[in-house]
């Protein structure tokens, strides 16, 4: 394929290098495939530990999944998408039909290599990045979700990721227990994951959320999103709670989030703990008889219950977001990272803008 002059892509190069590369215009590959063209790109809570060189992943790394994109053209297949239309694209790829797609499981589809992905190792450089001016997306027809036009692109971007990441740590067990107390340990990386599941948890009608964080920005987004907030890790236990959620990714705030989980409740945890060796209270959940889940979310299933929260004025992401920045301004705003949610914006060009 040749390069196209002007196709540009925001590339993680190593720590602190990020640049705008020329790369090769995507094209049709399949009859169910889409192009799409990013708008609303939301950053990750792993993308400013990337950027810092705080992960083991190594550059060159295409960067951006999460984002609201608009299509620009569709194969001849795809029959419910057309031009123009506004989309949430799921950052993980995933074909909707093997049987672990059947199930739900589309972190692990069956119909492309483990962990494919945009803008994460090790498959990112084949799929690319959402900092790109364009970006093929296969299987569109069950990839793309169609957002509402009362939904703004800035406030859905991280539909993607970060917010279903959330909304698996609450909802399906609000859904079980809909008077259960939540307990939320906040402050993994920039923070968004914890302010989300304390904001759905919120927003679906949770008995009480505690949010717990030592960030006094953080802190003061949970208070405005309707959480209680307690400032600093307690050394040992709160609650107990029917529902916890460990987004510290800090081994003490896993542990807290564990004591504090109340007999037969469940504990999930989102932070990413690349260090093998973690202490766990094991004996004490073994007591209490709790669930404990982790693993990475199963992104494409939970998108359309997201955006209907949103839409449904339940539950306000913007409230997350601490920046939205021009398109131009990514480099110099990701290796700043300074912020809990930052999201790049650019003008719509297509038949619906």
């Amino acid at each position: 394929m040749v390069s196209v002059a002007g196709m540009r892509q925001l590339t993680f190069e190593g720590p602190g290098r990020l640049e705008w590369a020329e790369v090769s215009e995507p094209i049709l590959r399949g009859d169910g495939d889409a192009l799409v063209r990013p708008i609303a790109v939301a950053t990750c809570d792993l993308d400013a530990p990337i950027v810092r060189g705080e992960t083991p992943f190594a550059g060159p790394l295409p960067l951006g999944h999460e984002c609201v994109a608009e299509v620009i053209e569709v194969a001849d297949q795809v029959a419910d998408l057309r031009p123009g239309r506004l989309v949430s694209v799921p950052f993980q790829i995933s074909c909707g039909s093997c049987e672990r797609c059947r199930r739900g499981q589309t972190a692990h589809c069956e119909a492309v290599p483990s962990q494919s992905a945009y803008g994460l190792p090790p498959r990112g450089q084949d799929w690319g990045g959402f900092l790109s001016d364009v970006v093929r997306v296969p299987y569109a027809e069950h990839m793309l979700v169609a957002l509402p036009d009362a939904v703004e692109p800035s406030a859905a971007a991280s539909v993607s990721d970060n917010i279903v990441d959330a909304w698996r740590t609450v909802a399906p067990f609000l859904a079980e227990d809909p008077d259960a107390a939540v307990l939320v340990v906040g402050g993994g990386g920039p923070g968004s994951i914890g302010l989300y599941a304390a904001g759905i948890a919120i927003a679906l009608g949770a008995s009480r959320v505690t949010y717990v964080d030592a960030d006094e920005r953080r802190l003061a987004i949970a208070t405005e999103l309707g959480a209680e907030t307690i400032e600093g890790l307690p050394a040992e236990r709160l609650g107990p709670f029917g529902i916890t959620v460990d987004a510290s990714a800090d081994p003490a705030g896993l542990a807290l989030a564990i004591r504090s989980t109340g007999p037969d409740g469940v504990c999930t945890s989102v932070g990413i703990y690349f260090q093998n060796q973690v202490p766990l209270p094991l004996f004490e959940a073994y007591v209490t008889g709790i669930r404990f889940l982790t693993g990475r979310v199963h992104a494409r299933p939970a998108i359309p219950a997201a955006i209907d929260l949103i839409a449904s004025g339940r539950l306000h992401p913007e409230l997350v977001t601490t920046r939205i920045a021009g398109w131009d301004e990514a480099p110099a705003a990701l290796a700043e990272g300074e912020f809990v949610k930052l999201i790049f914006a650019r003008v719509r060009t297509g038949a619906d803008a």
